[in-house]
């Protein structure tokens, strides 16, 4: 179906997990509660919007649904203005490399998403210290540019959250389960970093409550047996709740 169809956006919103739609109305309900107990600006709006699309697009990920192309995109384009605003410009180049590594790659080839599940492998040894020196190299070149190119306020913690999930990103096109240990390191050092950039006034908790938000999507990754990108029976066991909501309806 065309993204440009609504039908398509229910039938991508379909056989999530249960853990899924749970986080996802809990997500959304607490973003938009912490944006209306703070003043609405613009900004606000704008980071509430980017927080409920990215929110959204990281459960398609992890539910393996090429919604995150479209949603992806729309939020890192929105990402990368509150970031400017907010002097995270390692940010700015994470979000660039979404829409670069997993956003482009879904919207020009949806069937990227829906084989994941057969494509899936893990990290070998070499293939572990490759990965790391991937790490280094990012993190080294934009701690540079954070500290000579544009002056950010939080050098180190916004180079390191950004190499981060820049590795995390490279790992999930090329689906690497270990993409999620990244994810899951990148949560927290945003986690700590949004903190810090809002207790210092340049942003609002908005975006600190969204990557607790992540974090929690990350763990589902990790323990919910629906979710394939660690357990193997995923998709029987997928299949196996749709045949029985076909057979309650």
């Amino acid at each position: 179906m065309s993204i440009f169809d609504p039908r398509w956006y229910v039938e991508q919103m379909k056989h999530w997990s249960f853990r899924s739609y749970m986080l996802l109305m809990f997500g959304l309900g607490a973003i938009t509660a912490s944006t209306v107990s703070h003043a609405i600006t613009p900004i606000a709006i704008w980071t509430w919007l980017a927080a409920v699309l990215g929110f959204t697009c990281t459960i398609a990920i992890t539910n393996a649904k090429p919604l995150n192309g479209v949603l992806g995109l729309v939020s890192a384009l929105i990402y990368i203005f509150v970031a400017i605003n907010a002097k995270n410009f390692s940010d700015v180049v994470l979000q660039l490399s979404y829409i670069i590594l997993l956003d482009i790659p879904v919207l020009i080839s949806p069937q990227w998403a829906k084989d994941a599940e057969k494509h899936i492998h893990g990290l070998t040894g070499m293939k572990w210290l490759n990965t790391i020196a991937f790490f280094l190299v990012s993190w080294g070149l934009l701690y540079l540019m954070d500290t000579h190119l544009f002056i950010s306020p939080r050098p180190i913690t916004d180079s390191v959250a950004a190499a981060i999930g820049f590795t995390g990103a490279l790992l999930c096109t090329l689906r690497f389960r270990e993409q999620y240990y990244f994810w899951t390191l990148q949560g927290i050092m945003s986690i700590v970093l949004w903190g810090i950039t809002a207790s210092q006034g340049d942003a609002s908790p908005v975006m600190f409550l969204t990557y607790i938000m992540y974090f929690m999507n990350d763990m589902i990754a990790f323990f919910d047996s629906h979710i394939h990108w660690f357990h193997k029976d995923a998709s029987a066991n997928r299949a196996r709740d749709e045949k029985l909501s076909q057979e309650e309806a």
